[in-house]
């Protein structure tokens, strides 16, 4: 028997009653490219907690040119481009599907309509301190042949000095300010990508793609130490006095000449739902606002078994992005609840500094790793993932679904799950309770109790 209730936000809450039948229930996680169904054990009474169902245009396209055309806080893009010599268009890098493909050619056109030459247009790669994406890793990325064909395709290089320039001191949380040189001397600025929630800075997109996406690696290395990590509104869906999202913000302010930004949301299936265009701040929150109505979800309770995911491809690539999804359920898993998580990691564990990370959370064990990190002014690359997978294992136990992972999993310093069905029915028999919250989509929804 299933019931539907629409709950605060209208996102969609099925709760599942143990009378079903047929025999084992059957519940699909995101997972790869392909996704993964879970038999879930016969006495589960799940509640499945995912997005609404949103209403789509009926033209991706056109809703890109709506949304370009009627700027948010700025002039039309012409008028800015008007005279202009050069142009740099930020997109975020792989772990991201952004519908690249729907919106570079168009931005391109108006800006070659406004006098801007081809030449003088570079597409930057936000990689922030990830790898850089290349061959045809940058063409699935870009989704247009014309765009690789005609303009500059350059990946950010956040250790590279000579691609730094350094613009000065953000105050209020002092941090140091490097920015890649493309888009700081560039006529025209625009950052695009895509606005979902994200643990530590509160929604991704906007003045986040500049920084840390084109950052100096001490810019990102100081507002991701644990100064800021440790803070309590660095969180999910939260901007109000995030020190993340504030620094972000005045970053912005000290860039010269208007910063645009082209934003997205998608729905449940990688479809357009949403775009916004114009003045970076102003266009980025009118696409959270957007984005909150489906992405937070009001349950009204808490749980002692979470099942999620990793968001599948790309997000699971690696173990790296997987905390991701070890951290956004946490507003509905009961204290010294069990919370298991599928990843297809088929990269496996992420960068070497993040494995060294990893390795060190191991040996010293979580308070001793905590302890180490909280007086550096600058974080060791990567560490603040490990840093955040701390927050999950306060709450509960984390058993961790990755057959892909092989010897990685020696470094998660987590549970290690064979079987989703069998650690769901473990998990079940421990904590003494047959209702458990599926989460499907992973850190895309974000449950609140």
């Amino acid at each position: 028997m299933e019931t539907k209730a629409a709950l605060g936000n209208s996102a969609v809450i099925r709760h599942f009653a143990s009378e079903h039948a047929e025999g084992a229930m059957k519940i699909e996680l995101e997972y790869g490219k392909t996704g993964l169904v879970v038999d879930l054990p016969e006495d589960a009474q799940p509640t499945v907690i995912s997005k609404p169902k949103m209403t789509l245009p009926d033209d991706p396209h056109a809703e890109i040119a709506r949304a370009i055309d009627n700027p948010i806080n700025a002039a039309p893009l012409g008028e800015i481009a008007k005279g202009a010599k050069t142009a740099c268009i930020l997109i975020c890098d792989i772990t991201r599907p952004v519908p690249n493909h729907l919106f570079l050619r168009p931005l391109i056109d108006r800006l070659t309509g406004a006098g801007v030459p081809l030449s003088g247009i570079t597409v930057l790669v936000a990689t922030g301190l990830h790898r850089p994406n290349l061959g045809d890793e940058l063409a699935e990325l870009v989704g247009d042949p014309w765009v690789l064909e005609n303009v500059s395709m350059q990946n950010h290089y956040a250790r590279d000095e000579n691609s730094i320039v350094h613009i000065g001191h953000a105050q209020k949380h002092d941090c140091p300010v490097g920015l890649n040189r493309l888009f700081v001397e560039a006529d025209v600025k625009i950052a695009t990508g895509l606005v979902e929630p994200h643990f530590m800075a509160g929604y991704s997109g906007g003045r986040k793609v500049i920084s840390p996406g084109v950052a100096h690696h001490e810019t990102i290395r100081t507002f991701h130490s644990a100064r800021f990590m440790e803070n309590p509104l660095a969180t999910s869906c939260n901007l109000a006095g995030n020190p993340l999202h504030e620094t972000q913000l005045e970053i912005v302010e000290m860039l010269d000449g208007p910063v645009l930004a082209l934003n997205t949301v998608l729905d449940d299936q990688r479809n357009l739902a949403f775009a916004s265009f114009g003045e970076i701040i102003q266009s980025h929150l009118a696409a959270v606002d957007y984005a909150r109505s489906s992405c937070e979800v009001q349950v009204g309770r808490r749980f002692k078994t979470v099942v999620t995911s990793s968001a599948g491809y790309p997000l699971d690539k690696t173990y790296y992005q997987t905390v991701k999804g070890m951290v956004t359920p946490l507003g509905v898993l009961e204290d010294g609840g069990t919370l298991i998580i599928a990843s297809e990691c088929e990269e496996g564990v992420g960068s070497e500094e993040f494995r060294a990370a990893q390795e060190r959370l191991v040996e010293m064990g979580p308070e001793n790793f905590l302890a180490s990190i909280q007086e550096k002014a600058l974080a060791d690359v990567d560490e603040w993932q490990t840093e955040m997978q701390l927050k999950p294992m306060r709450v509960g136990q984390i058993v961790l679904y990755a057959p892909n992972l092989g010897e990685g999993h020696a470094v998660t310093g987590i549970g290690e799950a064979t079987d989703l069905r069998t650690a769901i029915a473990d998990a079940m028999a421990t904590q003494r309770d047959a209702e458990i919250a599926v989460i499907p989509e992973g850190p895309y929804v974000v449950p609140f109790a």
